[in-house]
């Protein structure tokens, strides 16, 4: 199952983008939603992104949801009470590493195995903003200064934009732009993504999420934007000279 998600970690705060196609073959095709939210305003936000196996992603968005509604939660269980977003990036990765295990066991006997990764961004009252590509195993990179972006799934379309424009300093304007643009040219290239796409924008230091906008299939903003940006490249193109 394919998918495309990206987001990135600037000066003014994060934007994230996500698809939502699923395919299981070309004639089994659906839509099912890939960035989940958990947060307490003024305290505490977490976004998690995910890609891979629907089974594995759900099981531990699920179980990590269980968690933090447990009225004997704590810093150690639950992600909305983890003391820093490095411990909720680990109880993550565990989670996903941990659920990953269980249904890989039960598919080996069909001689079959699973994957999953997320996109984790967040904020805690106190502490820095921070980015994070947790892989299949629970290891995690996070994103940094001199690479403030990060990418799950059919990523490889939709980077070059990225590498040659996002820096730190972009604005939030710009970077909504560019994750778009990113999300337009993997469309046009990859059939396994796909609308409608799912956006949001945490503020640094809102410790909230600051807009959440749902793109369907024909939106005429993303459709114009798409037309520009081909005409831009057309006509870079034509007056390059060799």
């Amino acid at each position: 199952m394919m998918t495309y998600c990206v987001g990135l970690l600037l000066n003014e705060g994060v934007v994230m983008l996500s698809d939502t196609r699923t395919n299981a073959g070309l004639d089994n095709i659906s839509t099912y939603r890939k960035m989940f939210f958990f947060e307490e305003p003024g305290e505490r936000v977490i976004v998690i992104m995910t890609a891979g196996s629907l089974s594995v992603t759900q099981t531990a968005i699920a179980r990590l949801q269980e968690a933090i509604d447990d009225p004997d939660a704590t810093e150690d269980t639950s992600i909305l009470k983890a003391p820093t977003m490095l411990k909720a990036a680990l109880q993550i990765g565990n989670m996903l590493a941990t659920v990953r295990g269980e249904i890989d066991e039960k598919m080996h006997a069909m001689k079959q195995g699973v994957t999953a990764s997320m996109i984790v961004a967040g904020q805690r009252k106190g502490g820095p903003m921070r980015l994070f590509l947790i892989y299949p195993e629970g290891n995690f990179i996070q994103a940094t200064e001199d690479t403030p972006f990060l990418q799950i799934g059919e990523h490889k379309y939709g980077k070059p934009i990225l590498d040659r424009v996002v820096k730190p300093s972009t604005s939030l304007a710009d970077a909504q732009k560019a994750v778009l643009l990113s999300m337009d040219s993997t469309l046009r290239s990859n059939l396994s993504v796909g609308m409608p796409l799912d956006m949001c924008i945490i503020e640094k230091d809102a410790l909230k999420v600051g807009r959440k906008r749902r793109i369907e299939a024909g939106d005429e903003q993303f459709r114009a934007m798409s037309e520009a940006w081909s005409r831009a490249l057309r006509d870079g193109f034509t007056q390059i000279n060799i």
